[in-house]
């Protein structure tokens, strides 16, 4: 078992809803990648989202394509995110990584090192999930269960479009949670509209037994806490990969660390106890 289930089961039983930052690994600075997972982890991340820089980004929007570029341009390969994340190990032994990205940089990292390398090298490195944006659920039975045997999760989108039949596909194969992109479009759109999520999700869950975050157009405190009202997860991305590419070097974890503070006081307060304390204030 990965370290994704505890995390949401202890959250749960905690009436806490998790947060889930996303950043991309290399960017702004290749050396800072690590130090900004841990300050994120400090500052309440749940769950870390580490994206691999690829240079299609399909499903991005301009800020996190930039931030692909701008990585790949600094030499950042899967191989170097790898070891991001045995780095980040050193100093965190518990927060989950999911490894979010694109079916061609896992593919020919097989091809380079042998097939199933890209299984043992993340697994050895302390990854716990994968996110393969390009992956459709039926032609990923095999890596699905390599991945499984390995003790780490394969994690699925899900969209307003997706059909029943799709989210029964998912839910057979999906572990660790179930990624709800909230609106059409790629990452970094606006437009969230939070009762279409509210009505998406118990849809969602009728084919989905395990907890699902929902993620796209979350840019601040107010717009997290709307989506926590009624999901399991809060995924934000874009906002924060905009905040770190402003920063200088010797800022940017801080300003990682502060942005998730954030969040995460704002999620917290949906919380039975903290909620009735607070009445409800958001930070």
């Amino acid at each position: 078992m990965s370290r994704i289930t505890p995390t949401f089961a202890a959250l749960a039983a905690q009436g806490r809803k998790a947060l889930i930052p996303f950043v991309t690994a290399g960017d702004p600075y290749p050396d800072a990648t690590v130090d900004i997972m841990v300050a994120m982890a400090q500052a309440g991340a749940d769950v870390i989202e580490l994206g691999v820089p690829f240079s299609d980004p399909m499903a991005d929007g301009p800020v996190i394509q930039k931030a692909a570029e701008r990585a790949l341009a600094q030499g950042i390969d899967l191989a170097r995110v790898l070891d991001m994340v045995r780095g980040f190990r050193t100093q965190d032994n518990q927060t989950p990584v999911v490894l979010m990205g694109y079916a061609n940089p896992v593919e020919r990292y097989d091809i380079k090192r042998g097939e199933g390398a890209f299984v043992r090298d993340a697994q050895a490195a302390g990854v716990d999930g994968v996110l393969v944006v390009d992956y459709p659920p039926e032609e990923v039975e095999t890596f699905s269960a390599a991945l499984k045997a390995a003790d780490m999760d394969l994690i699925f989108l899900l969209a307003p479009t997706s059909t029943e039949a799709r989210m029964e596909s998912v839910g057979r194969l999906a572990s660790g949670y179930v990624y709800y992109v909230s609106l059409k479009g790629v990452t970094g759109a606006g437009h969230l509209d939070t009762d279409a999520v509210a009505a998406a999700i118990p849809k969602i869950r009728r084919h989905v037994s395990i907890p699902v975050g929902v993620g796209f157009g979350i840019r601040d405190a107010a717009t997290a806490q709307a989506v926590g009202r009624h999901s399991d997860a809060v995924v934000i991305g874009s906002r924060l990969v905009q905040i770190l590419e402003a920063q200088p070097r010797d800022k940017v974890a801080a300003s990682a660390g502060e942005f998730i503070h954030e969040i995460r006081r704002a999620l917290d307060d949906l919380a039975p106890t903290r909620g009735a304390s607070t009445q409800g204030v958001v930070a």
